[in-house]
């Protein structure tokens, strides 16, 4: 699936069960491929859907794999509506945790733009995402926040 958001295609590589959504990865330029299953059509409709109108809502099965804490704190960002953002630390105080270990569930977090981890940021800016900080996946964070209303210099 590719969107033209950013200023490069987005690619991404959708991973279905036939019963949930198990994962989405960012992936270099490849060629267009059609969804495969029913379910992947689903999510590759909800993903178009978000990239036209941010506002709109994913709603779709999950099969998220992680600790107890991962999983809070994925429903957590579930629940975040669209244009809004918290800091690493913020969340931290929510879940009554560390903000590193807020950051490493973000990293871990397997289905990225659904669960939207690119909502928490760092208290002096837009801090990591995927574990980078910088490239590709800090502009893809950016491009995110920008689709969603949240702009940063």
């Amino acid at each position: 699936m590719v969107n033209h958001f950013v200023e490069q295609p987005l690619s991404l590589c959708i991973h279905t069960s036939p019963e949930a959504l198990v994962g989405i990865d960012y992936v270099d330029r490849q060629a267009d491929q059609a969804p495969r299953s029913a379910m992947a059509e689903r999510v590759v409709s909800q993903l178009l859907a978000y990239f036209d109108d941010p506002q709109h809502p994913f709603d779709l099965p999950l099969n998220l794999h992680g600790t107890e804490f991962q999983q809070r704190l994925w429903a957590t960002l579930c629940r975040m509506p669209s244009g809004q953002v918290d800091t690493y630390g913020e969340m931290a105080r929510k879940l009554r945790t560390a903000s590193r270990a807020v950051g490493q569930a973000c990293r871990r977090n397997p289905v990225p733009i659904v669960v939207p981890c690119h909502r928490v940021i760092s208290q002096s800016g837009l801090g990591g995402y995927g574990g980078a900080v910088a490239g590709d996946r800090l502009r893809i964070k950016q491009a995110l926040l920008a689709h969603e209303g949240v702009v940063f210099d």
